[in-house]
Order: structure tokens, then C-alpha cells, then sequence
């Protein structure tokens, strides 16, 4: 059966809708990419709603008790409706393919796994298992469409993130991957008490991490990290020279609003070139 798209909700917009507009009118030159991201934003919005809770017990001792010997969320929780999921993988596939994020033939492809119902959850399985420690391999047919697949199930990873979160202390938590889902950060936020926290790149949970060292090779000499900063001081790169890759910062001392990564990702893209420009991944 073809899956239908879920009917429009008729709510306002978003802070982060809005951000990304006044974003587009202040920086013309990321018009595009705030397109982008704004679609996707109400793509997610529209599934998101009707999310429901993940299949994991949500009692604090219980939680606490499982992150010492690692991420908590497993393949099993993940509450996913394939309707859904097929409509989120299609619809992020076609909005990426409008601002020439991806080809027509990643299009295909995606088309094809929707089509498939053995195919897709296997599929699935493995882009959220490939970066938990220990998994060394992943499905090919998943291979180049890891960013449709981040995109698409954002509703209910980030659903599952804040049900998780309101109930575990993470304090204890001292490593570089996400706790909850094993992802890579792909932002910081430095808060206004001067620490800094992580957010997974897949669900958006947030947890200290040392000020100095590298989330992905753990260097913490000082001498090996490079920092670049914007002109206003907002955002800043941490640049790590032992293994070329960087991640981006915001600099909640320094801002009015608190951060929201779908819009400063986009707010960051002349602090990609910069780096990628210097030799960093």
C-alpha cells in the first residue's frame, strides 16, 4: 500500500523556520541551503507530532543503570511506522534533489528501497547500527545515502531523545559518542558557564565533553588544535591537527537566542569552506 503524507498541521512556524528566514534576508548567500533546511524542518515537523514513545523502560534508576556499558538506544526502540518512513526517505530524497544536494540517481535508489519491504528495514538497521563501536561494515545498498537517511529519521530519533533524556543523568558520561544513539557530533554549544557540550548529529542529545579535546581522536594537545572564529565571536571552530577533522561551536555567551543546529549549521557554512580550505574534514 502506498503510504500517504501526513495532512499539515496549520501551526505557526517554528523559531528555527523563522531563524532560517531572517538568516536567508541578512546572508543572500545561503538562500539555498536555508531552503533546503527549512523543508526539511517542516517535512520532520509534519511526522513528528505523532511520534510516539519509545519501546524502552523510561524509568530514571533503570536508564542510569544501562550507560556504563554504553549507548542506550537500541534498533529495537526506535518506535518506526514504515509508512512514515517511506514518506520521510521519498519526500527528503526529492527535497535534497531540488537544491542539487544529491543526483537522480541517489533519487532512484532511495525509490527502489521504499519498494522493497524486506529490503528496507535491513537497510535501516544498518545505517543506525554503522556507528556503534564494534560494527565495522555496513549494508551497500546503504552506501551514499547515509545524509537522506540522517534527515528522514530525525522525527524519531529526536522524539526518542527528549523522552530518554528527561529522565537520565548524563553527567557521568565521559566519551565522545552520542550516549543514546553511538552518533558523532556534528556541533557544540559552549554555555554561558564556559563549558562545552556536544549534540549528535543524529538525535540532537546534548553532553559535556572536555573544553580542549577532539571529539573524534580524543588529541587534547593544545599545541595540535586550531581555533578559528566568526566575525561577530557567535561561532568557532576547533580544528584538530593530529587527525585533519574539525568540529563547529556556538557560542551561547556571545548570543541572544540559545542554539538551534538546523539553523546554525546552515549560519556555519563559510566556517566549512575555511576549514576545508586549511586541510581539515
Amino acid at each position: 500500500m502506498t503510504e500517504k503524507p501526513p495532512a499539515p498541521t496549520g501551526r505557526a512556524e517554528s523559531r528555527e523556520i523563522i531563524e532560517l528566514r531572517r538568516l536567508k534576508d541578512e546572508q543572500p548567500d545561503l538562500a539555498a541551503a536555508a531552503d533546503l533546511q527549512i523543508e526539511l524542518l517542516q517535512l520532520q515537523r509534519r511526522v513528528q507530532v505523532r511520534v510516539p514513545l519509545p519501546s524502552i523502560r523510561l524509568d530514571t534508576d533503570y536508564l542510569n543503570s544501562l550507560l556504563p556499558s554504553g549507548p542506550i538506544l537500541q534498533f529495537e526502540h526506535l518506535p518506526i511506522d514504515w509508512s512514515d518512513v517511506r514518506f520521510l526517505l521519498r519526500a527528503t530524497a526529492s527535497a535534497m534533489r531540488n537544491q542539487d544536494a544529491i543526483d537522480d540517481a541517489e533519487v532512484r535508489r532511495v525509490d527502489v528501497l521504499c519498494r522493497d519491504a524486506s529490503r528496507l528495514p535491513a537497510v535501516l538497521r544498518s545505517w543506525y547500527e554503522s556507528v556503534r563501536p564494534g560494527v565495522s561494515t555496513i549494508d551497500p545498498d546503504l552506501l551514499g545515502l547515509e545524509s537522506i537517511f540522517q534527515q528522514a529519521m530525525r522525527p524519531v530519533l529526536t522524539r526518542c531523545a527528549d523522552a530518554i533524556l528527561a529522565r537520565t543523568d548524563l553527567a557521568g558520561w565521559p566519551h565522545h559518542i552520542c550516549p543514546l544513539c553511538a552518533g558523532e557530533p556534528d556541533l557544540a554549544v559552549i554555555t554561558p558557564a564556559a563549558e562545552r557540550l556536544l549534540i549528535c548529529s543524529r538525535c540532537a542529545a546534548r553532553w559535556r565533553f572536555d573544553q580542549i579535546a577532539c571529539p573524534f581522536c580524543l588529541n587534547d594537545d593544545r599545541t595540535k588544535i586550531t581555533s578559528l572564529a566568526s566575525r561577530d565571536g557567535r561561532y568557532r571552530l576547533s580544528c584538530c591537527d593530529s587527525c585533519r577533522r574539525y568540529i563547529k561551536a556556538f557560542d551561547a555567551r556571545r548570543s541572544s537566542r540559545p542554539v538551534m543546529p538546523p539553523v546554525d549549521g546552515v549560519a556555519t557554512l563559510p566556517l566549512d569552506a575555511a576549514a576545508i580550505q586549511r586541510g581539515y574534514q
